[in-house]
């Protein structure tokens, strides 16, 4: 037990309270009678431990692994779900230190208000509750996503959110690590289980199709998670985002004259042709309609002024990406661009398209 708790970075005082609860109980014993942790016990050790680590009470911890429908790889997956999470977390919470600060810097009062609810525990609830304002099924680009699905039955819906483009007429099951946005499916919504798209807890070709919406850019091994995809299901239809073609950051007026940073976030994305290769796929291109209902980060190229508004841009992961101030002078960029009429003349070709290539494709496998 001393060798036990040495190893584990607990002290032995620990592993006899695991004991005496029956949390973790030695099932060997050595030649001189002393307990001992045969590899069973060890892996069990190893899970509570991780569980205690994330903040989890014995009791929860003592249902969690006593689960009988989940085995070594069950647990592993669901505390990678929970580390993720964790890190989402963490990174929103720098993001909220880092306007706290500017705004200190700036000479303005931050409000106890505010402050608790950028340190608090509402802080990933209101960052994450910023999605169903503005981002929903925008009907065109259901269509073609629906169209890229064919005669499928059964979906798995990798990296679901809150169920946008989920299809009505499939058996779906969705995907998503995120607790706040599995919080916000709509009642009646498809099942969703708590996973990430690197590690998805379902046996070989279990659906006829997977998709994902969207999504890609915010997993940690895009390629890795696009196999898993092909791994779990025949077919897949991704929509994703093309960096291949020389000079995409032009595409869209945003990156091209305001926001020159968006390069650096995706600067560690996969190609586009790297993403079809993993999954055998063809590309085409998604328009986004001039009155996109989706709020993505494209929706607004024939209307501005959507992005000098807060609530609109805190639904896209951008802007918490590139940071506060590249945030704050596109931002007044584009207002004082808006207001001079230099947006408008810049743009004139714009104004009688119904349409726009903006980089947007559907990966069909």
């Amino acid at each position: 037990m001393g060798r036990v708790a040495e190893l584990a970075g607990v002290s032995v005082r620990t592993l006899h309270h695991y004991d005496a609860i029956r949390l973790v109980r030695p099932s060997a014993r050595t030649a001189a009678g002393y307990r001992a942790y045969s590899a069973e016990d060890m892996e069990r050790l190893r899970e509570v431990l991780a569980y205690r680590r994330l903040g989890f009470g014995l009791r929860e911890i003592a249902e969690l692994v006593g689960d009988p429908s989940a085995d070594a790889v069950a647990h592993l997956r669901r505390l990678r779900g929970l580390l993720l999470e964790q890190r989402d977390r963490a990174d929103a919470m720098v993001a909220s230190i880092d306007r706290e600060l500017d705004a200190r810097a700036e000479g303005r009062k931050v409000a106890p208000e505010e402050q608790l609810e950028m340190l608090g525990a509402r802080l990933y609830d209101a960052i994450g509750g910023a999605y169903p304002a503005t981002r929903c099924t925008e009907p065109r680009i259901a269509a073609q996503i629906w169209d890229a699905l064919g005669d499928a039955r059964t979906v798995l819906n990798v990296g679901a959110g809150t169920g946008s483009y989920e299809p009505a007429d499939r058996d779906v099951t969705a995907v998503e690590p995120s607790a706040v946005m599995r919080g916000q499916r709509p009642a009646g919504s498809a099942p969703c289980v708590a996973a990430a798209a690197e590690s998805l807890p379902f046996e070989d070709c279990s659906f006829d199709i997977a998709m994902a919406v969207s999504t890609v850019h915010h997993w940690r091994d895009p390629i890795a998670g696009l196999r898993e995809m092909r791994r779990v299901a025949r077919r897949v239809v991704v929509l994703t985002f093309d960096t291949d073609e020389p000079g995409w950051q032009d595409r869209f007026w945003l990156t091209r004259d305001y926001l020159p940073e968006f390069t650096a976030v995706l600067a560690g994305f996969p190609s586009l042709a790297g993403m079809a290769d993993a999954i055998g796929a063809r590309a085409e291109p998604v328009p986004i309609p001039w009155d996109c209902a989706d709020g993505l980060f494209e929706a607004y190229w024939r209307r501005p002024g959507a992005y000098l508004e807060d609530r609109v841009r805190r639904a896209m992961s951008v802007w918490t990406r590139v940071g506060p101030d590249a945030e704050r002078r596109a931002v007044r960029s584009l207002g004082d661009d808006l207001a001079s009429g230099r947006w408008a003349e810049r743009n004139s070709d714009l104004a009688d398209l119904d349409a726009a290539d903006l980089g947007l494709r559907l990966l069909i496998a």
